[in-house]
């Protein structure tokens, strides 16, 4: 089955290829004449997806899925969210990304402890944090949705020379002595939400009957 993934990401190509298996001929926007940006113009992650997908299959007419992903910090409301690669500006620069992430952290705490100090009851909120996404898929002309998260903390500086992104501040629930950086390719890759999220489209895949392959 000849489907459409909306990314011009080679690892989540690949990664995409490896959970879906051989049933699935995915192809890229690029390779259907699709050169221009994809829009994201929407306030949330599943606007995102959403507004991806529909690019794609009005344009190409083709079974499609795209994924939109974001960090949620609770302190910080769930910041930066959609604007996780644009947090600090739009050059997508994620060292200073995560400076600003660390600095408002820092802030936050500062304004929590003050509170306290205060009287101020404050639901504690600690550090955690967590990785979200969200897939959708167009098949047969209808949405379907998936999502995924990866829970953790924000460490309280950078460590690890791996991966990518937030990775060398985030430490995941599954490895809780090491940041995302610290850890194999492999092992992020098995508890990343991304993954999951696809994996769970995966499954609803083959309850309709479309094979995935070994």
């Amino acid at each position: 089955m000849k489907i459409v993934f909306a990314t011009g990401n080679s690892g989540k190509l690949r990664e995409a290829r490896e959970i879906l298996g051989r049933g699935f001929e995915l192809v890229t926007p690029a390779e259907m004449g699709i050169t221009e940006d994809i829009p994201e113009t929407g306030n949330t992650l599943s606007a995102n997806s959403r507004q991806k997908a529909e690019y794609i299959r009005d344009r190409c007419g083709c079974d499609c899925f795209s994924d939109d992903s974001g960090l949620e910090v609770d302190i910080l409301g769930g910041a930066p969210g959609v604007h996780t690669a644009r947090y600090a500006g739009d050059d997508k620069d994620f060292d200073r990304n995560i400076d600003k992430l660390l600095d408002d952290m820092a802030i936050k705490e500062m304004e929590a402890s003050m509170a306290a100090e205060m009287g101020l009851h404050i639901k504690p909120t600690g550090r955690k944090a967590r990785f979200r996404c969200v897939v959708t898929l167009i098949l047969d002309g209808e949405k379907h949705y998936f999502e995924g998260a990866l829970e953790g903390r924000i460490a309280r500086c950078r460590s690890g020379k791996g991966g990518f992104g937030y990775d060398p501040v985030f430490i995941p629930d599954e490895y809780p002595a090491n940041t995302l950086s610290e850890i194999t390719e492999e092992q992020k890759n098995a508890i990343s939400h991304r993954g999951k999220a696809l994996r769970a489209m995966s499954s609803w895949l083959a309850t309709q009957g479309t094979t995935t392959g070994a």
